[in-house]
């Protein structure tokens, strides 16, 4: 099976690429990323080591010839929070949207037979009462939030108009350690500021709701997405990816990293102006249609990783949120020296041009 991952060289492509290479190993993975952020390392071994074939380019910029003998892509490209997303509305949608519905019409047009989509309960927004399911109304209050919406309606048209199935992981919020961690996510950076400075600030008063789910465990999703089951009333498929048991309030998170680093102290602003960025979401389409690849890691599981794992290379920056593992921190300092441009394109970019392939639909063992 030949598998392509956009966004591989990420915080979610790293774990990602890992767990294809060690449960599918006749597998052959084509990573495409534009390398924005290949020196955001935590690990010794670069995570690239895990794919057959590299190739550097903007996820804007993919033509047709880079998808021949493709059996599966996996979609994670994309600009990827909140923040970076409000800094970048215009290059939010451009990416997160239109790149990622023109990616799926090359796969499509390519003969790919499984699309798999990163998309995000962020879509629920402000969704007060039960936890949402996927045939709710969908309240996207950010730029990251409205272009996977948008990205969902283009692609059941492409999944509409062809044999290709299409499946959108709504995912929980992701946490754990990575390759290339990132500590702008709510768990990772409550670990990291317990860590490093023994103190926990919330900045809203602790009560939003957030689903969350490890790395490890969305890479097992989308190891279920590339190979499901398909028939013509689920050629596009947009599923809750997470565990009722992972719906937490922020307070409550505190609380958990709390109890696993002792003396950690927990600051929370009750006068703070409410977040409304809350949700929860019911998980139960996941759990019934792919049961065999349901989420295996519990929240002191995770808080451990990240705990271990950022102990392991050495963190110990009480100044971390101006530092590489903020996204946002790496694309502004690019702006700044003129290595990247507001749209986020590299001033000395060559014009594309078609690469030879060195794969083919013989070229790996079947899986």
């Amino acid at each position: 099976m030949i598998i392509m991952v956009t966004g591989n060289m990420g915080y979610v492509g790293s774990a990602v690429v890992s767990h294809i290479r060690r449960e599918m190993p006749g597998s052959l993975i084509v990573g495409i990323d534009s390398g924005l952020f290949g020196h955001c390392l935590s690990q010794a071994e670069l995570p690239e080591c895990g794919v057959d074939i590299q190739i550097f380019r903007d996820v804007r910029d993919l033509t047709l010839d880079l998808f021949a003998g493709v059996d599966a892509v996996v979609h994670l490209a994309a600009v990827s929070n909140d923040p970076m997303g409000l800094r970048f509305e215009a290059v939010t949608r451009e990416i997160n949207e239109l790149a990622t519905i023109r990616t799926a019409e090359l796969a499509a047009a390519s003969g790919v037979r499984y699309f798999v989509f990163a998309s995000s309960c962020s879509m629920y927004g402000q969704a007060e009462g039960g936890a949402r399911v996927e045939g709710d109304g969908l309240s996207p209050l950010t730029a990251y939030a409205r272009s996977k919406v948008g990205a969902e309606a283009g692609l059941r048209e492409v999944a509409d108009r062809g044999d290709m199935a299409v499946t959108a992981l709504r995912f929980a919020t992701a946490c754990g350690f990575s390759g290339r961690m990132r500590l702008d996510l709510v768990l990772n950076d409550l670990v990291a500021s317990a860590l490093v400075t023994g103190r926990i600030s919330v900045l809203s008063d602790g009560s939003p709701w957030r689903p969350l789910i490890h790395v490890a465990d969305m890479a097992r999703a989308i190891e279920w997405a590339m190979t499901r089951p398909v028939s013509a009333d689920d050629r596009f498929l947009a599923v809750n990816v997470g565990s009722d048991g992972w719906n937490y309030q922020v307070k409550d998170l505190a609380e958990a990293v709390r109890a696993a680093i002792p003396g950690t102290e927990i600051h929370i602003n009750p006068d703070a102006t409410p977040d409304k960025r809350s949700y929860r979401v019911n998980f139960g389409l996941y759990s019934a249609i792919a049961p065999n690849h349901q989420p295996l890691v519990s929240l002191p599981d995770a808080i451990e990783d990240i705990r271990d794992g950022l102990t392991r290379i050495g963190f110990s920056d009480p100044d971390y949120r101006s530092s590489g593992f903020i996204r946002l921190n790496v694309l502004s300092m690019a702006i700044e020296q003129g290595r990247l441009k507001p749209d986020l394109r590299r001033p000395d970019a060559q014009p594309v041009r078609s690469l030879p392939m060195y794969y083919s639909a013989r070229a790996a063992p079947a899986a």
